[in-house]
């Protein structure tokens, strides 16, 4: 893709985008992450920066071994950080916690539990004060929105792949956390069924319009949810080389967004930075 035509894209995508005043609801200040090898040490990120909105969606994209599920464990907290810090609301993150929730690649789930009792543990420890039955209708509530409502008393080994990634969207949402994190939650599954995962994932997003953080090697993914595609430059070193708006009206339609005059510019120049 020509210079010219990479900026016009730049300048067209963020020109539709209005003066933002949301608060930051994350923010990563000068990230650093060394693993010690019997090599010396490896610098998989550097002084990596980041600011994301309150309620904003982003997709975070680029090569295999360029960093990204490393940074998404640290914002986490299940991954020390080397240098530099981790901000949610203005605070300074200290390990792993309730306000920022995590759906991996796969569910984890305990496989002896029902979908209900595998969100429920969760909901134990993030509302201790609120009644048993307040409990169950939290988990209740979220299993229902994301397609289970009628599954709550299966256990793990008989629900599918799909469903029970459901389970774990389920689990996220009912923490009500400040922070969603999704390391490549579809990754595993066919095309048919990640379609609608995602559209599910959409759906119970827009309502509770919490900031989101999603890690893809989709770009097609990355278009279709987030309201910015942020790209990584390939390691050791890598840091967010690039960053594109993505303006679509919310809700999204797919047949929409596909047939959106900017829809392939966007993808080709998502994927001119992963090809360069």
């Amino acid at each position: 893709m020509e210079l010219l035509e990479k900026e016009n894209i730049q300048k067209k995508a963020w020109a539709s985008i209005l003066k933002d005043d949301r608060p930051d609801m994350l923010v990563c200040k000068d990230i650093t992450k060394i693993y010690p090898t019997p090599k010396g040490d490896y610098t998989v990120l550097s002084d990596l920066q980041l600011s994301i909105k309150q309620g904003e969606f982003i997709s975070i994209i680029g090569h295999s071994g360029c960093g990204k599920s490393t940074l998404l464990t640290m914002i986490a907290g299940l991954n020390e950080i080397s240098g530099g810090q981790v901000l949610v609301d203005g605070t300074p993150i200290a390990g792993a916690g309730p306000d920022r929730a995590v759906v991996f690649q796969s569910p984890s789930l305990f496989p002896w539990m029902t979908a209900l009792q595998n969100v429920l543990i969760g909901v134990k420890q993030v509302f201790p004060h609120a009644t048993k039955k307040e409990k169950v209708d939290i988990c209740k509530y979220y299993l229902d929105k994301v397609g289970l409502g009628n599954d709550f008393h299966k256990k793990a080994t008989e629900l599918s792949q799909g469903m029970q990634q459901r389970v774990g969207i389920a689990r996220a949402f009912a923490l009500k956390p400040k922070v969603l994190l999704l390391d490549e939650p579809f990754g595993m599954l066919d095309s048919l069924t990640r379609g609608e995962l995602q559209d599910v994932l959409l759906e119970v997003w827009q309502k509770e319009k919490i900031t989101a953080v999603m890690i893809t090697h989709d770009v097609d993914e990355s278009i279709f949810l987030a309201d910015r595609v942020i790209m990584m430059t390939s390691g050791p070193f890598a840091k967010i080389g690039d960053e594109l708006p993505i303006p679509f009206e919310r809700p999204r339609n797919r047949k929409a967004v596909l047939e959106h005059p900017d829809y392939y510019d966007y993808r080709g120049y998502l994927m001119d930075f992963l090809n360069h």
